[in-house]
């Protein structure tokens, strides 16, 4: 047992550990992202006094008084989740950026589409669920350009 306990921890690196840091706290650092301006979308666009998210009756009707306005502004907020989340997460990782970030892509993803299915939308909201990763794409490709140029200047 000893023995198996002992390969066990020899396998954890410290960059894994590193690693799933980078996902956590990205992901906290989206989801803030998400909320801010889901909030704001609130503020401009409230909703009906005694309505809530789980009024499964009265949430269509709120959707339906929503400007696309409204629904740009939370589009901007769940692919906000993907892109800073997936900034923050590349940054952290020492060795694996992209992955850190599309990790965070993919999370976000499937946030998304339940959220998407759970909520009535418009359909022309479903053009973020590329999105997501896509822009945790475009969020790595930032994060390693940042990471050798700031390499670059203290060399």
């Amino acid at each position: 047992m000893r023995l198996q306990l002992l390969s066990l921890t020899e396998r954890i690196r410290p960059d894994m550990i590193r690693n799933l840091i980078a996902v956590f706290l990205g992901m906290l650092a989206g989801m803030a992202v998400n909320m801010s301006l889901v909030m704001v979308a609130l503020v401009l666009y409230p909703m009906p006094e005694g309505v809530a998210f789980t009024d499964t009756e009265a949430m269509p009707e709120y959707f339906a008084s929503i400007p696309a306005t409204g629904f740009l502004i939370v589009l901007a907020a769940h692919l906000g989740q993907s892109f800073f989340g997936g900034l923050v997460a590349a940054l952290l990782s020492k060795d694996r950026p992209r992955t850190m970030a599309l990790i965070i892509g993919v999370l976000s993803l499937i946030g998304g589409v339940v959220n998407l299915i759970d909520l009535p939308h418009p359909m022309w909201m479903w053009i973020e669920v590329p999105g997501y990763l896509l822009v945790a794409w475009f969020a790595a490709s930032l994060a390693m350009r940042l990471k050798r140029s700031s390499v670059a200047t203290t060399a």
